[in-house]
């Protein structure tokens, strides 16, 4: 009998092979399953957790942006309040100042009016001594200096020179060279001497000489130039008023104004600006000029200026004059300035003065 040949991979050997494998896979997924189910609900909790913190992060950056936008807002204000602060602490030290300086004014024009009325008391009493001893006394009249003039000319003016503080305004600009532009131009590109000799300088540097004699014994006086700015002829002086009685300041004071040489530009404000300042204000004012400024405070940006805009000027200028007072006006004409005349006519006519166009020889 034949033996039958024995296969282990027979089909029932695959068939277990393969339910084993099967059941396996089949406790693998069961397990995996169990473990998928576990790992969601353990980590569920951790997500929201962290969700959570996520968006208070967010909060948190969100409300950081803000501070720090406040804060830089606040540092702004902050600069803006120290630099007010600083202003108004400024402010509040000049104030401080100005009233410390007010009340040394005070005090300093008191014991000045008396110091004045002592010096007017004595200055009468010398007066009344030297008219009494005076030999040149017949040969002078009432005037302080011998102006001599050329032959038997009368020096008859509309001039009034009344008053207890005197003063003289001298346009010392470079207009005052000459009569026309052309001629200006020439001139102040001259040396020293030749602009000295200026026929219209000379006739100005006269009539201050010829007003200086007519100054009342008793009275003040202050002679003043001005161009692009103003200040007193004699040095050292500013401010105060002198002495007609002193026949040394007087002589002085002409002596200063035969040196000056006109030059620059015209501020009538800055001039008038000066006789603001002065304390006691003058009483009497005699301008001697030749034409409208050409500037005001500062020097304007071009160079040519309007008759227009030089009429404006001059307007602007005359409102710092102090009220009440004459102002006497002895214009030189100049050339190319039509509104000049009619502008200074009416100064004077308003504030109670003279105005006077002198002749070419005159004084």
């Amino acid at each position: 009998m034949k033996r039958n040949r024995l296969n282990v991979f027979s089909l029932s050997f695959l068939d277990i092979i393969t339910c084993g494998l099967g059941a396996i896979i089949l406790l693998f997924v069961l397990v995996n399953a169990k473990g998928a189910v576990r790992r969601d609900s353990v980590t569920n909790d951790l997500r929201a957790e962290v969700n959570r913190i996520e968006n208070l992060v967010l909060e948190g950056k969100k409300e950081l942006i803000l501070a720090r936008n406040l804060l830089e807002k606040t540092l702004v204000e902050l600069a803006e309040t120290q630099g007010l602060s600083r202003r108004v602490i400024e402010t509040i030290k000049d104030r401080q100042i100005e009233l410390a300086d007010s009340d040394k004014d005070t005090l300093a024009a008191k014991s000045h009016v008396n110091k004045l009325k002592a010096d007017l008391k004595s200055l009468e009493e010398d007066v009344k001594r030297l008219r009494a001893g005076a030999k040149a006394q017949d040969e002078l009249g009432t005037k302080l200096r011998p102006f001599p003039g050329q032959g038997d000319r009368q020096y008859l003016t509309d001039l009034k020179m009344g008053g207890k503080r005197i003063l003289i305004l001298v346009d010392a600009s470079a207009s005052m060279l000459a009569e026309t532009v052309v001629g200006v131009i020439r001139r102040r590109n001259l040396n020293v001497k030749e602009k000295l000799k200026s026929p219209k300088w000379r006739q100005t540097v006269a009539t201050v000489d010829w007003l200086t004699t007519q100054l009342p014994p008793t009275s003040q006086f202050q002679v003043y130039t001005f161009n692009e700015t103003a200040g007193p002829l004699l040095a050292g002086s500013d401010g105060a008023w002198l002495n007609a009685g002193e026949i040394d300041k007087l002589n002085q004071t002409v002596a200063g104004i035969r040196k000056l040489v006109p030059e620059k530009g015209t501020s009538l404000l800055n001039a008038f600006n000066v006789i603001a300042e002065m304390k006691p204000a003058p009483d009497n004012i005699f301008l001697l000029s030749d034409s409208l400024p050409t500037m005001g405070a500062k020097k304007p940006w071009g160079k040519r200026v309007s008759g227009k805009k030089r009429l404006s000027l001059f307007n602007d200028a005359i409102r710092r004059l102090p009220s009440r007072v004459p102002v006497n006006i002895i214009l030189y004409p100049m050339e190319g300035d039509p509104f000049a005349a009619s502008a200074f006519w009416k100064l004077a006519k308003d504030t109670s003065g003279s105005f006077f166009c002198p002749s070419k020889d005159w004084p």
